[in-house]
């Protein structure tokens, strides 16, 4: 039976970045997805906002155009508000790319990653597949996103909060518009949450995403809905493509991590309660990971672990997992033009921008990484 260091459950890119800085510090690492190919399945819209890009190594051209508008409209789509940066504020990812750019990272940093095998379950290091011969671990860490089996099998936190989202996908024609981000606040289409267009000049996102709960009619209506007369919307140059799935908004989890594995991405709840974003936190969450399973395993001092300690993360989410629940609170038409009409002053404006152009969407993990650094210099 083969024994690894770790093993990492879910190849996106969360699962891929962590292996991979695991393995660059001489771990044995092995990544198992249930997926035979990263270009089926995804699930984010692939947004990476400035201080992303200002921080880590995507290449550059993985990205389509740089995005400095930003449209708000109310349920009437009469007289959007429109902000405006003096930055690129977003950059959106072919996220198919991406992930093949990460799996050839992780594999060449020393990771082996295996596509088309189902994680079943793990106990006491034991790791069982559907697919494949099991292998012992000495450590689990769970990138198999919002609704996390591994989370349950070692007996770490779940995620009990959820949007569900579902966008369309398509190429435009070159030339044809000006890369803006529209954002619709509409109970009807996106209870909870927005319906967006977001096109860079190359591509097209159209998307809705609220509470499931109060979708009566079905996502995929809604979306058909919302996507035949999107503010912005472009005809398709190409073939359509469909995503979704959940998305967890009730914060980072408290219990992360224990001595048998630890949680990162939407597993972690390393998700943005207000804005919904998880590509920065899914890479900031991947390092302070890689650090703590380095430090531990290294060691075998369990203090290590509660360096990856959700509660302190918690605590710098508390506006926004207010603004969260006044967000889900607007539940009618009246009450989303209301809000919108709140946003058109000056001290309305200011807080759009610094929610939507700000540098707070995910908690800072360098102190922690600088502390593991000075008690593991070794590492």
């Amino acid at each position: 039976m083969q024994t690894v260091d770790v093993l990492v459950v879910g190849a996106g890119l969360a699962g891929l970045r962590t292996a991979r800085l695991l393995a660059r510090r001489g771990l044995s690492v092995m990544v198992v997805d249930r997926r035979r190919s990263l270009s089926t399945g995804i699930r984010t819209t692939g947004i990476f906002v400035r201080r992303t890009l200002e921080d880590f190594d995507v290449p550059d051209h993985l990205l389509g155009p740089g995005i400095r508008d930003v449209l708000l409209y109310p349920p009437s789509r009469r007289a959007p508000i429109r902000l405006t940066s003096d930055r690129d504020e977003y950059r959106v990812a072919d996220m198919a790319a991406v992930y093949e750019h990460e799996h050839r990272a992780a594999e060449s940093a020393g990771a082996r990653v295996l596509l088309g095998v189902r994680y079943v379950d793990a106990s006491m290091g034991f790791v069982r597949f559907a697919d494949a011969e099991p292998v012992t671990a000495r450590f689990v860490v769970g990138a198999d996103g919002a609704r996390s089996r591994v989370a349950r099998d070692l007996g770490l936190d779940v995620n009990r909060r959820f949007l569900v989202g579902a966008e369309i996908v398509h190429p435009i024609a070159s030339g044809t518009t000006v890369p803006a981000f529209h954002c619709v606040l509409d109970p009807r289409i996106a209870p909870g949450y927005l319906g967006w267009v977001i096109d860079d000049g190359r591509y097209a996102h159209v998307g809705v995403a609220g509470y499931p709960n109060a979708m009566r009619t079905g996502i995929r209506h809604l979306l058909d809905a919302f996507a035949a007369d999107a503010p912005g919307g472009t005809p398709p140059a190409g073939p359509v493509e469909r995503r979704g799935g959940p998305i967890p908004v009730g914060g980072v989890l408290r219990r992360l991590a224990c001595p048998a594995g630890l949680l990162v991405g939407d597993a972690a709840g390393a998700v943005s309660p207000l804005t919904a974003g998880g590509l920065d936190p899914c890479l900031r969450m991947s390092e302070l990971a890689a650090a703590v399973t380095v430090g531990y395993l290294r060691t075998g001092d369990q203090r290590v672990l509660s360096r990856y300690d959700g509660h302190a993360l918690r605590t710098r989410f508390r506006g926004r997992l207010l603004l969260r629940r006044v967000f889900a609170g607007i539940r009618s038409p009246a009450a989303a033009e209301a809000a919108v009409t709140a946003l058109r002053g000056r001290a309305g404006r200011a807080l759009a921008a610094r929610i939507l152009f700000g540098d707070g969407s995910f908690p800072e993990v360098s102190s922690r990484l600088a502390d593991l650094a000075i008690d593991h210099p070794h590492r």
